[in-house]
């Protein structure tokens, strides 16, 4: 595990294999650091701009040797962008960036400075600047390779990034502000561990023992209920999608008590169907094997809960997770089946596909036992998500203004950004079924609203948003801070929105 240390001093003298330093497009006056390295080199970053290969750009990278005029062997610039648009999300890039290379080139200790990247950007501050960082290095540093034994103790690893201040000021918000990106970062690597893990290293009593397990170790209480107990509660429409599974379902509660005793809890119910054949609806066999991220909810979720204890959040939390897989067999629910929910309401089933939100209409009904402030769920719940809004934006869906609001501006702040899409009453029409309260799928047309439709008839009245990370949670290829395969996308999003809570 990568060690970040914060001290005060100055970068120029730490021995470091690499110092870091932000360069803004086409104004390298905006860094005192990269002016002094441009002094101390002779004009070496003026050369390396003029020859365009490196302006300054998000994610661009440049390797300087230092010529041993200072302790350490290299500078590595990073582009930043141009100064007036650059912030915290140009940041968290270049840095990720950053430390990749410095990983390729096998160097163990890199130093840097929150002003060589902030350079006098307004309403940043060194703490802030601090947790980027943080979470850009550690989010690009992430690999997965529990079944690569050829690679495991083979790898290049860097060992340390050690943020070094001017100033004893600096360096006490910094390392505030780094503590939190750790957290964070850690917290969103677990989730991505959880979802990377072949279904059948994650069935859903492996994920219940490890729910118990991180809740164990953070202050946190976690109730497993199995199939005796959840047919008690009446879940039918859940207990319908795993009665295809020889695997055993597994209804996970966690509870976080940080705020005060009695005060309404923030809710969130992760989907989590930890293999997604599609039933007797079979998906196409084409990559179908990435149906194990169809828990990517509720690791988020886990992901969520974590960092919370780990940052004593001043927040009563619970999280609700349906864990079970979705299988075909002669056991499994048939298009044309109807099912009852635990709220009495009865749903046709159309598509066997269609079978997060019936995992999730139970969670949900569910939730309102604990009168919450607010209920959010995140699942990888629609394709037609991608169909919407390509790789790039979640979409939200939700009965209320102010919660939908925080959580656009929460996303805005970590990248996690949302796109709003409408509940109106005329989708509901697509879901109404001629032999049960409603179907379990309206169709294509709409996907993404129906399915969402679907779910707000189990909220009861509480203030409530859903998340759809479908298109969202998978990487086809690396980017900047986030390596190919399962992202964990919804994880820092909903953290932020806890925080600015508080």
């Amino acid at each position: 595990m990568i060690k970040f240390t914060v001290k005060e001093g100055s970068v120029l003298r730490e021995r470091v294999d690499a110092i870091l330093v932000g360069i803004h497009e086409d104004a390298i006056e905006k860094s005192p650091l990269a002016a002094e390295v441009n002094r101390l080199l002779g004009g070496a970053i003026d050369t390396v701009l003029s020859r365009k290969s490196f302006t300054g750009k998000v994610e661009q990278i440049e390797v300087l040797e230092t010529r041993e005029n200072i302790p350490a062997s290299y500078f590595i610039l990073c582009g930043l962008g141009k100064a007036g648009k650059a912030g915290l999300e140009q940041i968290r890039q270049a840095m990720g960036r950053a430390v990749l290379r410095a990983r390729d080139m096998g160097l163990k200790r890199v130093g840097v400075t929150t002003t060589a990247f902030i350079n006098k950007m307004e309403n940043i501050t060194v703490e802030d600047a601090g947790r980027a960082m943080a979470e850009g290095a550690n989010l690009a540093l992430y690999r997965f390779s529990k079944y690569k034994v050829k690679e495991n103790g083979n790898s290049k690893n860097i060992d340390e990034i050690r943020f070094i201040e001017e100033e004893r000021k600096s360096a006490t918000a910094v390392k505030i502000g780094v503590e939190k990106g750790r957290i964070i970062a850690d917290s969103v690597n677990f989730a991505r561990d959880l979802i990377n893990h072949p279904a059948n290293d994650m069935t859903p009593t492996i994920l219940a023992e490890t729910a118990k397990k991180m809740a164990g170790a953070n202050r946190i209480k976690c109730t497993v209920l199995s199939k005796p107990q959840i047919e008690k509660l009446g879940m039918g429409a859940y207990l319908g999608v795993a009665q295809g599974s020889e695997e055993p379902l597994r209804f996970i509660i966690l509870e976080y008590n940080g705020g005060k005793k009695g005060e309404k809890p923030v809710v969130i119910v992760g989907k989590s169907i930890t293999f997604d054949s599609g039933g007797i609806s079979l998906k196409p066999a084409e990559g179908m094997g990435k149906m194990k991220y169809d828990m990517s909810g509720g690791a988020a979720t886990i992901g969520v809960l974590r960092a919370a204890s780990m940052l004593r959040l001043p927040l009563n939390i619970v999280g609700l997770l349906p864990a079970t897989e979705n299988m075909p067999s002669g056991s499994a629910i048939r298009p044309g089946d109807v099912l009852r929910s635990m709220s009495g309401r009865t749903i046709e089933i159309i598509s066997t596909d269609a079978e997060g939100r019936l995992a999730l209409s139970d969670a949900l009904f569910y939730a309102a036992r604990y009168k919450p402030r607010w209920i959010i769920d995140i699942a990888t719940l629609t394709g037609a998500c991608a169909v919407a809004l390509g790789n790039h934006a979640i979409g939200m869906l939700g009965n209320d203004k102010e919660l939908k609001d925080r959580i656009t501006a929460a996303g805005d702040k970590v990248w996690e950004r949302v796109w709003e899409m409408p509940l109106w009453d005329d989708y509901a029409e697509q879901i109404k079924s001629p032999v049960a309260d409603m179907k379990n799928s309206g169709g294509r047309e709409g996907g993404v609203i129906t399915a969402a439709i679907f779910l707000s008839k189990f909220v009861e009245d509480y203030p409530w948003v859903h998340l759809d990370i479908a298109s969202t949670e998978w990487n086809d290829k690396d980017k900047a801070y986030m390596p190919a395969g399962p992202t964990a996308i919804g994880t820092r999003l909903i953290l932020q929105l806890l925080m600015d809570a508080c």
